[in-house]
């Protein structure tokens, strides 16, 4: 048992919360918390007065949020997060040179100028969406430094009770991380909108529908990026001999892929931020070799600046010219990066990473790309390695195929990162995450997903075989998922930051109208390779509202069946049940109250521990819960019949598996718990009956349940229940794993659920 600590340091403590059982006071306590605003904390004054039934005490909060390096202004810290960055951020940005205008002139070049308006668009796209709307704008909208969908679905449930799983408690908004800056002003629209969404339950179906709509596109961007990476810099081979054929070039760029996949075990940790020189240089490369070109060949092509070339582009071009901006939109692949990858960095260091290093180098690239082609028309279907001078070739092949691997790790890293945050809202199916890195909490391995995605680009690669091809898809996976990003955006604007309605209306007509003209280009070619981000999608989306659909009614199931406190007490304290000596833990994703399966397991085993403490584990739309504010405990009265409940919170980005057990972390902030609301002496007791009860052995149940559909459920329902759900909770991972039980002291209790 740990060592007890003394009540002093436990009342320092903010994890450990007593509350009495006042259950008339459950409504009043609603009422006076609704009238807070949510960015304030509740006055201390009231904070003793307030009881419920079924909730834990309001704490003050008064512990800061820990933003690591977030908030740093050191600029020694800021210049290495920006170096660190540039390796794990802009592989993918960076290699879009290798093949923008191959996809874009894929029926060559019809007219001269038109070199200038294709080089126009690249420039105004470039500085219009990863400089104007995510590092101006995007970026401030992260999670207590994170970002990505969910971080932006995240804050939008924290603000308005927005989420569909009705596990709100709220003592959960004094969580020091849970709280929102807002702004002083008051504004009639956010508090209409905000008011409409939290009444519309199509609304809050339709943000969730969303934010899993952007997972699944940036799943599938997982699977076209390594394809679309390797196969384009491999590609380069052709310039070096003619026998190079497009049958090798597939090969060797599907050894590559599954080379890539198989060291993804190893954890990005050992290479992450090794990826930084070797993206550096290649910035470099490109850079050099596009300012070598744009002296050499045509510096006239500067003034592409001038936006007047991309009007008369159009209308020389009409049709073609529409359709060829699926092309020109794969120069901003691997921007929604930025923000999904921010979490490792802070927004400073992206901003200066950017707008120092990668934009500059990426213009140079395509200003230096342009000038070659005006006076070499009929290379543009390789137009990167022809332009590149003979004595630096192999240099920049090796670069390349290097740098399209990074830009692949990114992208694999950022699908099994975002998959985890899908977990923690109940989104997707339970699979193994292997925290890879000690040191970095985000880096995780799927090894389910890992073979998925293998699998998925080699057969992308096998059968589309160019980049042309393969490009059709990418473009759509690229868009959309930026698309969706600012749809987040705009409800954030309105309801949360209040931004002035004239400024968001500038944002749609600008950003997000170019966006979506972009949209209907890639989209023409649906059939060219575009449904395949949409195949993935579907299906994927399925499984997942398939999950979240049983998960919701599972909760909803046993929160309408839960264990009352007097039936508790009953049960306890029956004379037909025995106590044993021991601690056992029972486990539940039930914040408001005890499970169903308890009850039932009493009725089949009348025996009891001399000690039970229930376990709520509960995920909060926050990115991570400081672990002093993670363990909140409640006692079930009488205190001899020593009944505890306690709900352990985490946020979407936390890491559950320690070195230190679950258990001992428990047991230790019980005895903080017993210790912070009592006199000594009765403390003393308690905690010698726990350690006595822990001593003895401790047992874990965990629930097993079989979910079926109620009779008389209609033919979909049935379905979706008995036969899509069972089969994908048949081949996912078991939830007794989330917190390494070990099967020894385990106890598994069935039960069966009709929903």
């Amino acid at each position: 048992m740990p060592e007890s600590r003394n009540s002093g340091d436990s009342r320092r403590n903010s994890d450990v919360v007593n509350i009495e059982e006042e259950e008339d006071d459950d409504e009043h306590h609603d009422e006076i918390y609704s009238q807070q605003t949510p960015d304030l904390p509740i006055p201390e004054s009231q904070i003793p007065r307030l009881k419920r039934h079924d909730s834990l005490d309001i704490e003050s909060a008064k512990i800061h949020s820990h933003h690591g390096h977030h908030d740093t202004k050191d600029w020694g810290t800021i210049l290495r997060l920006a170096f660190q960055s540039i390796g794990v951020v802009y592989g993918d940005i960076g290699t879009s040179p290798l093949y923008v205008y191959a996809s874009t002139f894929s029926d060559g070049i019809k007219h001269e100028d038109d070199i200038l308006g294709v080089l126009s668009i690249i420039f105004y796209t470039i500085t219009l969406i990863p400089v104007i709307k995510y590092v101006l704008i995007v970026l401030h909208a992260n999670d207590n430094g994170d970002g990505g969908t969910f971080a932006l679905y995240s804050k939008l449930c924290r603000y308005a009770k927005v989420g569909l799983i009705p596990s709100e408690q709220a003592e959960d908004r004094e969580v020091s991380n849970f709280r929102l800056e807002l702004p002083a002003k008051n504004n009639a629209i956010s508090s209409k909108l905000k008011k409409s969404l939290e009444n519309s339950r199509f609304a809050k179906f339709s943000l969730l529908f969303i934010a899993m709509l952007g997972t699944c596109m940036v799943i599938g961007d997982g699977i076209l990026t390594p394809s679309i990476s390797v196969l384009s810099a491999v590609s380069g081979l052709k310039k070096a001999t003619d026998t190079m054929t497009e049958r090798v070039i597939v090969v060797v760029s599907v050894v590559i892929l599954i080379t890539l996949f198989m060291v993804q075990r190893f954890g990005t940790d050992k290479v992450g931020y090794s990826f930084a020189p070797i993206i550096c240089v290649w910035f470099g490369l490109i850079a050099g070799i596009g300012v070598f070109n744009f002296f050499k060949f045509d510096p006239s092509v500067a003034k592409a600046i001038n936006p007047k070339y991309i009007v008369d582009y159009f209308k020389r071009n009409k049709k073609d010219a529409w359709i060829s901006l699926g092309g020109i939109v794969l120069a901003i692949t691997g921007t929604e990066a930025m923000f999904a990858d921010l979490g490792h960095f802070s927004v400073k260091s992206i901003q200066m990473s950017m707008c120092c290093v990668v934009y500059p180098a990426l213009i140079m690239s395509y200003s230096g790309q342009a000038s070659w082609l005006r006076k070499h028309e009929d290379g543009v279907a390789d137009t990167f390695f022809k332009s590149t001078p003979e004595v630096l070739y192999w240099s920049v092949f090796v670069t390349a195929v290097m740098a399209a691997i990074v830009a692949s790790q990114a992208m694999i890293s950022g699908t099994f990162s975002i998959i985890k945050q899908s977990l923690s809202l109940g989104c997707f199916p339970r699979v193994t995450v292997v925290h890879t890195s000690a040191e970095y909490e985000g880096q995780v391995f799927i090894p389910e997903m890992n073979y998925l995605l293998m699998i998925g680009c080699v057969l992308v690669t096998i059968t589309f075989r160019t980049t042309e091809n393969i490009g059709h898809a990418y473009g759509i996976a690229v868009i959309f998922a930026e698309t969706l990003t600012s749809f987040f955006m705009v409800v954030m604007m309105l309801v949360i930051w209040k931004t002035n309605l004239l400024l968001v209306i500038v944002y749609i007509l600008v950003i997000s109208s170019t966006e979506y003209i972009y949209l209907s280009s890639v989209l023409y070619k649906f059939s060219e390779g575009g449904y395949l981000p949409f195949s993935f999608a579907v299906v994927l989306m399925f499984i997942m509202c398939t999950w979240n659909y049983v998960y919701r009614a599972k909760y909803n199931y046993e929160l309408d069946n839960k264990v009352s406190q007097e039936v508790i007490k009953d049960m306890v304290s029956g004379s037909n049940i025995s106590r044993m000596p021991g601690l056992a833990i029972f486990y539940s994703e039930l914040a408001h109250g005890i499970p169903p399966i308890f009850k039932h397991y009493v009725d089949n085993v009348p025996a009891l521990h001399s000690v039970l403490v229930f376990v709520s584990i509960k995920s909060l739309p926050i990115s991570k819960v400081a672990l002093d504010e993670r363990f909140l405990f409640r006692r079930v009265k009488p205190n001899e019949l020593y009944v505890f409940r306690c709900v352990v919170r985490y946020g979407y980005m936390d890491v559950r598996n320690k070195k230190e057990s679950f258990e001992k972390i428990l047991i230790e902030h019980l005895a903080d718990f017993i210790q912070s609301d009592y006199e000594v002496s009765e403390a003393q007791q308690d905690v010698v009956v726990v350690e006595n009860a822990w001593r003895a052995g401790v047992v874990h149940l965990v629930g097993e349940h079989e979910i079926m559909s109620r009779s008389g459920s209609s033919i979909g329902k049935r379905f979706l229940i008995d036969y899509v759900y069972d089969f994908v909770k048949k081949n996912s991972r078991q939830s007794e794993s989330v917190f390494e039980i070990p099967h020894k002291r385990m106890l598994k209790v069935g039960m069966t659920y009709e929903l």
